[in-house]
């Protein structure tokens, strides 16, 4: 099988289409877009726009009622071509929205592979998404946003325009995020908050990635010298510097803090 597209769904001239793609009733596809193999498109399903240019890698899976590749919701885009980039094997769920990129931005909004994105999820225009990041249901990314590799986040969250998640960070579901999130911590907003703060070592989810036991204990007690600890920013990395095992992991810790724009967000 080479294609199996449905009669009632709308293909423009421009799209390129690999093997063994599925797109079901009522499908609309137009703009410069190439779509790799084994792609799986539902019913219903809005692909990007005139001015999209959109790559999608193989085996992604677009269930009823997502748009994928809009244009993207601010008020300087005046119409440019801009790009969205999608890897490999992701699944959309139903009435997911990613919008492309803006010239303001980077020009192009990018999700990386193996992501799980549930029903009602936005992704803004110029995000930056890695590999294995899971979205909880209603849960909103402003522009902007990063989110590294094997970010997990809760439903109904709400992310701020350039905040940064670091990478096997948890976010707890119905939290409002207005600064970055320490990489393999758990996040969640305070009794009577509504912004979330790391407070805790994301263990488990350490564990299911496979880190050894002397890793996870130096991240743990990085973060802890981190959260816990008393003097300013610089006083506490070099405080980490000086106390815990430097490894890739730790290193992580310390350059991400480094390179915070809008500041980590701790109690």
């Amino acid at each position: 099988m080479l294609q199996n597209i449905h009669p009632t769904s709308v293909i423009g001239p421009n799209v390129k289409i690999g093997l063994n793609v599925r797109i079901g009733p009522f499908c609309v596809i137009e703009g410069s877009i190439i779509i790799g193999d084994d792609c799986q498109f539902e019913n219903n399903v809005t692909l990007g726009c005139e001015q999209a240019e959109i790559i999608i890698g193989k085996g992604n899976v677009f269930h009823p009622g997502s748009v994928i590749g809009g244009r993207p919701q601010d008020l300087k885009y005046k119409n440019e071509k801009v790009k969205l980039v999608i890897g490999d094997h992701n699944v959309f769920r139903e009435c997911v929205t990613v919008n492309l990129g803006t010239l303001s931005g980077i020009g192009e909004t990018r999700i990386g592979s193996h992501g799980l994105f549930m029903a009602y999820v936005h992704i803004g225009h110029d995000c930056i998404l890695g590999d294995h990041v899971v979205i909880a249901n209603s849960t909103n990314f402003a522009g902007h946003v990063t989110a590294e590799d094997h970010v997990k986040i809760g439903g109904a969250c709400n992310f701020n325009q350039f905040v940064k998640l670091g990478e096997h960070s948890y976010i707890a579901g119905i939290s409002g995020v207005n600064k970055d999130i320490l990489p393999y911590t758990i996040a969640r907003a305070p009794d009577g908050g509504m912004y979330a703060v790391s407070s805790v070592t994301n263990k488990v989810g350490l564990e299911r990635a496979g880190l050894s036991a002397d890793e996870i204990s130096s991240i743990h007690k990085a973060i802890r010298i981190f959260l816990k600890g008393h003097g300013t920013v610089d006083e506490l990395i070099e405080k980490m510097a000086h106390e815990v095992e430097v490894n890739q992991y730790t290193q992580k810790i310390i350059d991400f803090i480094k390179s915070s724009e809008r500041g980590v967000a701790k109690a």
